[in-house]
C-alpha cells in the first residue's frame, strides 16, 4: 500500500459512530423554574444525603443534577422538590441553594489552598476552650478569632471546666479586645450561655475534649452527642463528632456542633485581613513603614507592644500566622 493511499482523506463513512441512547432531541440550557419548591434548612449532611427541616418535619434529600458543583452544607437554606412529606424511605431533591449571609471556612493547614466550608448562614462563632484537661491553647483561639472576623461572625469565648482551673490568666490576654465570654463550671449552670445563644445561629468550634458535646447535651435535651474522655498520655480528646450537625434550642435559636479540630488553617485569609483581626495591633500598623510585612526588624509593632499597647503574646501569634502565609505565597 502506497503512502499516498494510506494518507487519503477520510470521510464520514470511515468513522464508526456508536448509536446514542439519549435520543436526537437537542440539549437546552434552560432549567426548570421549580416554582412550587419549598424552603428547607439543612441540619445535617451524611454521605450524600441531606437532612432538611421543612416547617416542623424532617426531610431527607439529595442534590439535583442542575446544582452542578455547587456545594450544600449545614446551615444552608435550600429549595426542595419531590417528596417533601418526610415519610420514611422518601427522598426529595435540592434544586437551589439560597444566597448565604455568611460562610465559615477553614483549610487543613496554612499551606493548603483548598477551602472547606464548615457551615453557612451562622451569626456567631462560639470558641469552646477548656481551662484544663486539655489545657487552653491561645493560638488556636487567635486562629478562630481570625476566622470569625473573616466570616463576619460575632465571636464568643466559652471557657469550660472552670472547676479545674481559674480563667483569670487566659481572660487577661483577651481583656482589651472586648471579646464577650462566658465561664462554665458545670453543665447545669448555663443560663449566661443560653442568653448569648438566644435568637442566633451559633457554631461551636474547639479542640477535641474541651466539652462541646457536653454543652450540646445540656443545652438540647435529647441531643445525645457522644462524649469522650481526654487521654492522660497525650492530653488530647478523641473525635466524638464526625460531621457538623444543627440543633434547635428549646428557647429559640440554633447551635451547630462541629467535629473537634486539632488545627484551623487560614490559607484562604488575606494577610491584611489577618492583621485586621488583631485590633489592638492594627492601630500600631500606622507607625510601620510603607509595605511592611510585620515580620522584619523595621516593623513598629515591637515598640507598640513594648509600650504596653498590646500583649506580646498576641503579636507573636499574629506573626506566626503571617509567616505561615508568607511561606505559602513563596511556594
Amino acid at each position: 500500500m502506497t503512502l499516498a493511499r494510506r494518507l487519503r482523506d477520510f470521510d464520514e463513512d470511515d468513522v464508526r459512530v456508536r448509536p446514542s441512547r439519549r435520543g436526537s432531541r437537542p440539549r437546552t440550557r434552560r432549567r426548570p423554574a421549580h416554582e412550587n419548591a419549598v424552603t428547607g434548612f439543612v441540619t445535617a449532611v451524611d454521605r450524600g444525603r441531606y437532612r432538611c427541616l421543612v416547617d416542623d418535619r424532617t426531610v431527607t434529600a439529595m442534590r439535583a443534577r442542575e446544582l452542578g458543583r455547587k456545594g450544600v452544607v449545614v446551615g444552608d437554606r435550600v429549595a426542595l422538590v419531590g417528596d417533601v412529606s418526610g415519610d420514611p424511605d422518601t427522598l426529595a431533591r435540592i434544586v437551589r441553594v439560597h444566597p448565604r449571609s455568611s460562610v465559615l471556612r477553614r483549610t487543613a493547614d496554612d499551606t493548603d489552598p483548598l477551602e472547606r466550608v464548615i457551615v453557612a448562614n451562622a451569626d456567631q462563632l462560639v470558641i469552646v476552650t477548656a481551662l484544663a484537661d486539655p489545657p487552653p491553647r491561645p493560638r488556636m483561639i487567635d486562629r478562630c478569632l481570625v476566622a470569625a472576623h473573616d466570616a463576619g461572625l460575632r465571636p464568643l469565648l466559652c471557657l469550660t471546666k472552670a472547676d479545674l482551673a481559674p480563667p483569670d490568666a487566659l481572660l487577661a490576654i483577651y481583656e482589651r479586645l472586648g471579646v464577650p465570654y462566658v465561664v462554665t463550671r458545670h453543665a447545669t449552670e448555663l443560663e449566661e450561655l443560653r442568653g448569648h445563644l438566644a435568637d442566633r445561629v451559633s457554631v461551636l468550634v474547639g479542640h477535641s475534649g474541651v466539652g462541646k458535646s457536653t454543652l450540646v447535651n445540656a443545652l438540647v435535651p435529647g441531643a445525645r452527642r457522644a462524649v469522650s474522655e481526654v487521654s492522660a498520655a497525650t492530653g488530647r480528646g478523641r473525635h466524638t463528632s464526625s460531621s457538623a450537625i444543627a440543633f434547635r434550642l428549646p428557647d429559640d435559636g440554633w447551635i451547630i456542633d462541629t467535629p473537634g479540630v486539632r488545627s484551623f488553617g487560614l490559607a484562604h485569609v488575606r494577610p491584611e485581613d489577618v492583621v485586621a483581626a488583631f485590633p489592638e495591633l492594627a492601630e500600631g500598623v500606622e507607625r510601620c513603614p510603607r509595605g511592611c510585612d510585620h515580620l522584619g526588624p523595621d516593623c513598629a509593632l515591637d515598640a507598640w507592644a513594648a509600650e504596653g499597647r498590646a500583649d506580646p503574646r498576641r503579636l507573636d501569634s499574629m506573626r506566626r500566622l503571617l509567616a505561615n502565609r508568607a511561606d505559602t505565597d513563596a511556594d
